[in-house]
């Protein structure tokens, strides 16, 4: 074999590997975008959950977030190898795939990046929702215990001793024992 003919084949095999390694990293930001999107989905299954008082699909919603996070950060991890593979950044950004691939981002990999920018947005807007929906529900459950032991609604948590001298006292919250 003359050196031309190698040189040749070791190029046909470094943009093979490329052309390989391309498309992995295409379905890798694919199986991210669907981890967000499940993500996405059991954010909804928590609102119908608090929605309905169902402290039991609440907690499944929390475990379920959990697992998916978990299998997330696998998938980041092997995104990561992968540019690392393409001689890039192995924290390459989203928006650093343009650079890198010097303005010619192969379809696959836009359509892909795209998928994942565009669930990851709504991802957000989904978990901004569900924190108002948890900061109300829990501020209504605190005003139902208090409503419920007789303590004034508009009381400041404290961990300070109360200043009125019942500091010392034995005597319960809802029953005076004293008498």
């Amino acid at each position: 074999m003359s050196a031309t003919s190698l040189a040749k084949q070791a190029a046909s095999e470094s943009s093979t590997h490329s052309a390989a390694t391309v498309a992995t990293l295409a379905e890798t930001l694919r199986a991210e975008a669907r981890l967000l999107e499940d993500l996405v989905s059991i954010m909804n299954r928590q609102r119908d959950a608090v929605a309905h008082d169902d402290i039991d699909s609440l907690d499944d919603t929390v475990f379920s977030t959990h697992r998916v996070l978990v299998t997330l950060g696998e998938a980041r991890r092997r995104r990561r190898s992968l540019n690392a593979l393409l001689g890039g950044s192995d924290d390459l950004s989203l928006t650093a795939l343009e650079e890198f691939f010097e303005g010619n981002v192969p379809l696959e990999i836009r359509s892909a990046a795209t998928r994942l920018t565009d669930t990851a947005k709504v991802l957000q807007r989904e978990v901004e929702i569900n924190r108002r929906v948890l900061r109300i529900a829990i501020e209504a459950g605190d005003r139902l215990v208090r409503v419920l032991m007789g303590a004034p609604l508009s009381a400041a948590i404290s961990y300070t001793p109360p200043q009125n001298g019942r500091a010392g006292s034995s005597g319960g919250v809802i029953l005076d024992r004293r008498v």
